[in-house]
């Protein structure tokens, strides 16, 4: 019902799944960055272009929102879930920048546990995002959003035992400090997907 009354020039579900799909993207960089033993360099380089065409979505949907009369829900919470799906590109793109900052060479096992959650987290957004496209699929939606809460979770727990890991068996104080800030922005990554579940089970609550 939504989408027949929505302007064909302004269609905000496109931005949303345009943005998801970098999502996944980017998350797949920082996957194959933790795992393949490339050049880490080379993949944040990578991570970040896609950030900068994210931002780039990011600011053509707000500028349409301030454009365009009628919107298919709340205009604040359209402005909410574009902020936030900018926010986990933005988290991913500054913790890979890090790494290369900090001359992290050998990644930890846990960042490759975080970065294939945050893969997941990254795929589960976006197939909830096109179910949106209808609410009359509120309930896959919902099932959606209850495996990001999940993953959050889990990611929330890694953070934990990798940070007792790291404490125990790392000699290197200034190490200690370099992968502890990046666990953390990992795990804030996740964080902003769990808000992004949040944003989208409002939406869906408020239009059914």
């Amino acid at each position: 019902m939504f989408k027949s009354i929505l302007p064909k020039e302004v269609e905000f579900f496109d931005f949303f799944e345009q943005h998801a799909a970098l999502g996944i993207e980017v998350c797949r960089e920082l996957v194959a960055l933790s795992t393949e033993g490339g050049d880490i360099s080379a993949r944040a380089g990578r991570i970040n272009e896609l950030e900068g065409k994210a931002d780039q979505i990011t600011h053509q949907c707000t500028d349409s929102l301030h454009k365009t009369f009628i919107t298919p829900f709340d205009r604040t919470e359209i402005h909410s879930l574009i902020k936030r799906l900018d926010d986990i590109v933005d988290s991913v793109d500054t913790a890979a920048a890090r790494m290369v900052l900090y001359q992290l060479h050998n990644v930890r096992p846990d960042v490759v546990e975080l970065a294939k959650i945050l893969l997941e987290s990254s795929e589960t957004i976006a197939e909830a995002i096109h179910l949106m496209r209808n609410f009359k699929n509120s309930p896959q939606i919902e099932e959606k959003c209850a495996r990001l809460h999940k993953l959050e979770y889990k990611a929330d727990m890694i953070l934990r035992e990798s940070l007792v890991r790291l404490f125990n068996e790392e000699p290197n104080a200034v190490l200690v400090i370099k992968w502890k800030e990046i666990y953390e922005r990992l795990e804030k990554a996740t964080d902003r997907c769990e808000a992004v579940a949040n944003i989208i089970q409002g939406i869906v609550i408020e239009a059914s």
